[in-house]
């Protein structure tokens, strides 16, 4: 497969050598002709209205938007999880969040960058928690019907999908456990292996 990352800003490098570990190209994504031909497209951490900018700057946001709504699966950590969301708090008033996950995300919602943490995180169906960075994460404060949690963190959702679209609140892509890009992966050949029938 070929996976896009969103390289405008934030830890996409992380998110690439992420995808070339497990054995598939990472390409990074700046201009629209970068949307060309993708499996899947990660939206990393960074800061969420610079982003929000960025893709109006770069003319990305209108064929993103496109090829999301299209169905290309996407996976959004940290700021990415903002961007994806259905609606934000604490957000900017010109913030405009691509309403693909049902879900709602608070800016900041575990503190400020000196209140970065890490945690373990419970992974649905697995044993063994995840490692979980969470630097000035974003909290998920409400969860639509359609929405299936994926990981916890003392009971509160950080990690989550619906339909072809991922997100964590924090950074997986910082801790070498690659299991939620392997779930997202699987995600995608699992919608492709359903369109193909």
């Amino acid at each position: 497969m070929t996976i896009g990352v969103l390289a405008l800003q934030g830890a996409f490098r992380e998110h690439v050598a992420a995808i070339r570990r497990l054995g598939h190209e990472a390409r990074e994504v700046r201009v629209p002709a970068d949307l060309e031909g993708l499996d899947g497209l990660i939206l990393p951490g960074g800061e969420s209205t610079t982003v929000d900018r960025l893709l109006d700057s770069s003319g990305l946001r209108e064929p993103l938007v496109a090829a999301l709504h299209d169905g290309l699966p996407a996976f959004g950590t940290c700021a990415g999880l903002i961007v994806l969301a259905r609606d934000t708090e604490d957000g900017r008033p010109d913030q405009r969040p691509l309403g693909l996950i049902d879900l709602t995300a608070r800016r900041n919602g575990y503190g400020r960058q000196v209140r970065s943490f890490e945690a373990p995180v419970e992974l649905a169906g697995e044993d063994e928690p995840l490692p979980g960075v969470f630097i000035r994460a974003p909290r998920i404060t409400r969860v639509g019907d359609g929405v299936q949690v994926l990981a916890t963190l003392e009971g509160e959702p950080v990690a989550a999908a619906q339909g072809s679209i991922m997100v964590a609140s924090f950074h997986p892509e910082l801790t070498g456990d690659d299991r939620l890009h392997r779930a997202f992966l699987e995600r995608i050949a699992a919608a492709a292996a359903s369109v193909a029938a």
